[in-house]
C-alpha cells in the first residue's frame, strides 16, 4: 500500500517556522544573562529575568483552548511568533532591568503559545499513520537551532556586540513569521474543530490534559534530566578540571539529529515501548558516564549516550501524548507536553541547582541519574502490568484523511 505523502510544503514550512523561533530563542539563552548582568543587574534580578520566562510560558498555555476556539490555530501561531518578534526588537532598545524583564515576560508568552500551536499544527500536517516519523522530523529545526544557536549567539555578543545578537534574533523571529504563511490547517482539521462541542474545559485540563497521565509524567521526569543536563554540565566539567565542555553539545546534537530519522519510523511499525525503551536505557547510560567522567574523551562518549537517548525520548513522548487524546484536544495535548517538559525542566534546575551547592556537580547527578532509573521502572512497569494502557499507546487511526 502507498504511504500518505509526507514532505509536503506545509510540513516543510513548519519545520522551518518552529526551528527559526527555537533560533531565535537559544541564541538569548545563555548570553542574556551576561547582557543584563553588563548593565549592572544583581543576582537575584539575573535570576528573575532568566526564570519569568518559563513562568509566562506555561501560564499562557492554560488559555490554549480559549485562543484555538477564538482564532484557530494558524492564527495562535502567528500570534506567539508577533509576541517573540516584538520582545526581540525591545531587547535592543530597552536598557531598564524592569523594562527587560517586561520584554522576557512578553517573549514568555510568545514562545509558549508559538510550541504550542506550532506543534499542533504539525500533528495536522502529518498523516496519522506516519505519525511518529513526522514527529520525529518535525523536531529536527529545533534540534539544529539547539546546537547552534547557543554558541552562535555567545559569539555574536563577545565579538562583536548586542546589537548583532537582537538583530539575528529579531530576524530569526520574522523569518519564522513568513514561513508560517505557508503552514496553512488541513481541511480535515478545520471541518473536526467545527464539528465539536462547545464543552467547558476544567482548569486541571489547561495545564494537564485528562487521559495523558504516563506520558505527562515521564515527560516531566525526562524534563528534570534534560534541564539539568544542559543547563550543569559545563559545570561539572569544571569542576573535574575536564576543557572544551562545549563540543558536549555539539557532538550530542549530531546523535539527536541520527536517531530522530529513524526513531519515528520505529515507533510507527514497532510501537513506543521499542523507541522510549533504548532510548531511556541509552540516556541512563550517558549518565552514568558523565558522573564517572575524568577527561574530554569521556565526556564525548556520554555525549554520544546523552544525544541518542534524547532524540529518542523526545518525540516519541510527544507523539504519545498526541495519540492519547481525541483530534480536537491536541492543541491542549501540546500544551500538556511543553508544561510539563517546563516544570520539569524549571523544578530541577531550582532544586537541583540548590543541591549542587552544597554537595557539588558530581553529586548532584546522582539525583538526576536517579529521575532517569525512576522514568525507567514506571515505564517497564506500565508496560507490562497494564496491558490496556499499553494498548492505548498504539497508533490511532480513526483520522487518517488528511485534507
Amino acid at each position: 500500500m502507498t504511504k500518505a505523502p509526507l514532505w509536503t510544503r506545509r510540513f516543510f514550512a513548519i519545520i522551518i517556522a518552529n526551528g527559526l523561533l527555537f533560533a531565535s530563542f537559544h541564541c538569548l539563552l545563555p548570553t542574556l544573562p551576561l547582557y543584563v548582568a553588563s548593565l549592572g543587574a544583581s543576582g537575584a534580578e539575573i535570576g528573575l529575568i532568566s526564570g519569568i520566562f518559563g513562568v509566562s510560558a506555561i501560564f499562557i498555555r492554560f488559555f490554549t483552548d480559549d485562543f484555538v476556539k477564538l482564532l484557530g490555530k494558524k492564527k495562535c501561531l502567528y500570534l506567539g511568533l508577533f509576541f517573540s518578534l516584538i520582545s526581540t526588537v525591545a531587547y535592543a532598545f530597552f536598557t531598564s532591568i524592569h523594562m527587560l524583564l517586561i520584554a522576557r515576560v512578553v517573549q514568555g508568552l510568545g514562545f509558549g503559545l508559538g510550541t504550542t500551536f506550532a506543534a499542533a499544527l504539525a500533528v495536522d500536517i502529518i498523516p496519522s499513520s506516519r505519525r511518529g516519523e513526522g514527529v520525529g522530523y518535525f523536531g529536527l529545526g529545533n534540534t539544529i537551532s539547539m546546537g547552534i544557536a547557543p554558541a552562535l549567539g555567545v559569539m555574536l555578543l563577545t565579538d562583536f556586540s548586542s546589537d548583532f545578537l537582537f538583530a539575528f534574533s529579531t530576524i530569526a523571529a520574522a523569518l519564522a513569521v513568513g514561513c508560517t504563511v505557508f503552514c496553512s490547517e488541513s481541511a480535515s482539521a478545520v471541518r473536526r474543530s467545527r464539528r465539536a462541542p462547545k464543552v467547558k474545559v476544567p482548569w486541571r485540563s489547561r495545564f494537564f490534559e485528562a487521559g495523558t497521565g504516563f506520558p505527562s509524567f515521564f515527560t516531566m521526569l525526562f524534563g528534570l534530566a534534560y534541564g539539568c543536563v544542559n543547563t550543569f554540565i559545563a559545570l561539572l566539567a569544571q569542576e573535574v578540571h575536564i576543557p572544551n565542555s562545549g563540543f558536549f553539545f555539539v557532538v550530542g546534537t549530531v546523535f539527536v539529529f541520527l536517531t530522530r530519522t529513524f526513531g519515528g519510523r520505529v515507533y510507527d511499525s514497532k510501537g513506543p515501548f521499542w523507541v522510549l525503551l533504548p532510548g531511556i536505557v541509552s540516556y541512563t547510560v550517558g549518565l552514568v558516564v558523565i558522573i564517572n567522567a575524568t577527561s574530554f574523551t569521556a565526556l564525548m562518549i556520554a555525549a554520544v549516550f546523552y544525544g541518542t537517548g534524547a532524540g529518542l525520548i523526545m518525540p516519541s513522548l510527544m507523539t504519545w501524548l498526541f495519540n492519547s487524546v481525541a483530534p480536537e484536544r491536541r492543541s491542549s495535548a501540546s500544551a500538556t507536553y511543553y508544561n510539563m517538559l517546563d516544570v520539569g525542566t524549571s523544578g530541577g534546575i531550582i532544586v537541583l541547582g540548590g543541591v549542587a551547592g552544597v554537595i557539588g556537580y558530581v553529586n548532584m547527578f546522582y539525583y538526576v541519574l536517579a529521575a532517569m532509573v525512576l522514568f525507567l521502572a514506571a515505564f517497564l512497569g506500565q508496560h507490562f502490568y497494564k496491558p490496556s494502557a499499553a494498548r492505548k499507546l498504539m497508533v490511532h487511526q480513526e483520522d487518517s484523511a488528511h485534507g
